[in-house]
């Protein structure tokens, strides 16, 4: 039984939302240092595809080698600097040239080319390879650390590194994806999914499918945090109609088949696992009072070749529900900003939130 609580625990001062002192120190603390979700193995479909991933300043080259390994690279070459890729996600030959003097980079990183640079009597072509960044695949998630000694991401993850593989994920596809920007500090957007106390008055079509007092979290401390919560249809998804869009997952079986699971993965990923299909937020900090989050839905490839494969009712569903989030964390922001608000006092129907503050203070040293 969950012994979860707010411990008279308050929400966050003002500076944390609006600080560019706060901002700058999640940057060097947080997103420099911890592992970080960059999107899905399945974004990558063969030798030399590509996508970049934006942290801050930082611009990574995540793509697949010809032996078909994952790597990421900074997206700087070694000779002078210059940004080597600019477009979002794409496909290179075998290699990567900087467009200002030729210097060439084999997949793997290794400069195998820089013109007249054998003139240079010191010159070490082997010494000049892209400066790598550490990368991780979990459940078909792609992670990366900026850090130059980061901590392994088997024992980070440990609280869950085995603990969704009913859900087979490492199988599933993007079936549909969005992209939101959102006037309102990333705190705020992890704060508002890890409470349903909004529920009933935000969300009433949601609270028709899951009461908001159905939760039963068994991750309650530390960089993870969330549970299950039963819905109201046996059998039943997050749908516009309550009904499942596609078959079950994986060999899920008895609660889960009537459970919704919700997770917070710090810094940067919102996973639910639903029966028939999972869904992950991925945010992106672009500036105190701004954010973007990539919603993806995700489905088994034999699910959506089937001729009635049919995912709208899922799309629709969190279409609609994201954006009442997203608004109403917007609302937040205006409202922190003011010079008339004080830190609150969290209910226990928002102890979530208390231990993913504690979570966010400890990863900026601001116990």
């Amino acid at each position: 039984m969950s012994t979860r609580t707010a411990q008279g625990a308050k929400t966050l001062a003002r500076r944390y939302y609006t600080g560019e002192d706060v901002y700058e120190a999640e940057t060097r603390k947080v997103f420099f240092e911890q592992w970080i979700y960059a999107g899905r193995a399945s974004m990558l479909d063969g030798p030399g595809s590509y996508f970049l991933c934006e942290i801050e300043s930082e611009s990574i080259i995540v793509l697949e080698d010809g032996e078909h390994e994952i790597r990421a690279h900074h997206n700087v070459c070694r000779h002078r600097g210059t940004r080597l890729l600019t477009e979002s996600e794409g496909r290179l030959s075998k290699s990567i040239q900087c467009r200002y003097h030729a210097w060439t980079y084999a997949l793997d990183g290794s400069l195998i080319g820089a013109p007249f640079m054998d003139e240079v009597e010191s010159f070490c072509q082997d010494a000049y390879p892209l400066k790598a960044v550490a990368v991780a695949v979990w459940e078909g998630c792609i992670f990366i650390n900026l850090a130059e000694d980061p901590e392994p991401f088997e024992r980070a993850f440990a609280p869950i590194i085995d603990k969704f593989g009913s859900w087979t994920m490492d199988e599933l596809e993007i079936a549909h994806s969005i992209s939101y920007e959102i006037p309102a500090n990333w705190k705020l957007i992890f704060q508002n999914y890890s409470e349903c106390y909004h529920c009933p008055s935000l969300h009433p079509i949601l609270n028709k499918l899951t009461s908001f007092k159905n939760s039963s979290n068994d991750l309650e401390e530390g960089p993870f945090l969330g549970g299950p919560m039963r819905m109201s249809i046996e059998g039943g998804s997050m749908t516009m109609s309550g009904q499942t869009c596609a078959p079950s997952l994986g060999d899920l079986s008895g609660e889960a088949l009537s459970c919704v699971h919700y997770y917070t993965v710090y810094p940067n990923m919102l996973l639910s696992l639903l029966p028939d299909y999972v869904l992950i937020h991925r945010i992106e900090r672009l500036a105190p009072e701004r954010s973007r989050v990539v919603c993806d839905w995700l489905f088994h490839p034999a699910a959506m070749v089937a001729p009635d494969f049919d995912p709208r009712g899922a799309i629709e569903f969190w279409s609609m529900t994201n954006q009442q989030d997203w608004d109403v964390s917007a609302l937040s922001q205006q409202g922190i900003s003011s010079q008339a608000y004080t830190p609150g006092p969290y209910s226990e129907l928002e102890s979530m939130i208390a231990a993913w503050d504690r979570e966010y203070l400890r990863s900026i040293d601001d116990m």
